[in-house]
């Protein structure tokens, strides 16, 4: 087997992809509130800033900035995925455990991406908000409700016809 390295910098800044295991499952967008619960638990936990995330049914994608001196993304995703899992099976999901005792609700790994300079910033937070459009769930980032999108908007950074017509230099191809 491969062994997988990760880039760990502390107090870094880093784009997420995450992944359901079954892609066909919508638990994500279905449990919403379980979701957002699991990240505010992590978040009291051990702290980190969300600077951008939409949420699809089957994935999500985030870039998160850790405090300083901190390089432990990887608890943090074991904690939200494991009390997103928790969650949804008291909210009535029913799962099959696994032979390890556990339950196959996400991916093993995800994807990670350290982010080096503003404009890989700059692009990740917009792949991140152009997502929903690129899997065809909308036409336009604003109708899609689970997205940093619109406090982007709020704050004046973002017009709220960004992302409805894309050019062809746009280049939004990351971590999928």
């Amino acid at each position: 087997m491969v062994a997988y390295r990760r880039n760990f910098v502390a107090g870094g800044t880093y784009f997420f992809t995450v992944t359901l295991k079954n892609r066909k499952t919508t638990y994500l967008t279905d449990y919403i509130d379980e979701l957002r619960n699991a990240f505010r638990l992590c978040r009291n936990k051990q702290f980190f800033t969300i600077d951008a995330i939409v949420i699809l049914p089957d994935h999500l994608h985030t870039i998160w900035g850790l405090p300083e001196g901190d390089i432990d993304y990887p608890s943090r995703w074991r904690f939200i995925k494991s009390s997103f899992t928790r969650n949804i099976r008291k909210s009535g999901v029913p799962l099959n455990a696994n032979k390890h005792g556990g339950f196959d609700v996400w991916q093993r790994r995800y994807w990670e991406h350290t982010i080096k300079s503003q404009e890989d910033y700059n692009r990740h937070i917009d792949y991140i908000h152009y997502n929903p459009v690129k899997h065809g769930y909308v036409e336009n980032p604003t109708n899609w409700p689970w997205s940093s999108f619109h406090s982007f908007v709020k704050k004046g950074v973002l017009e709220p016809e960004w992302g409805s017509v894309i050019t062809p230099e746009a280049d939004f191809d990351f971590g999928e």
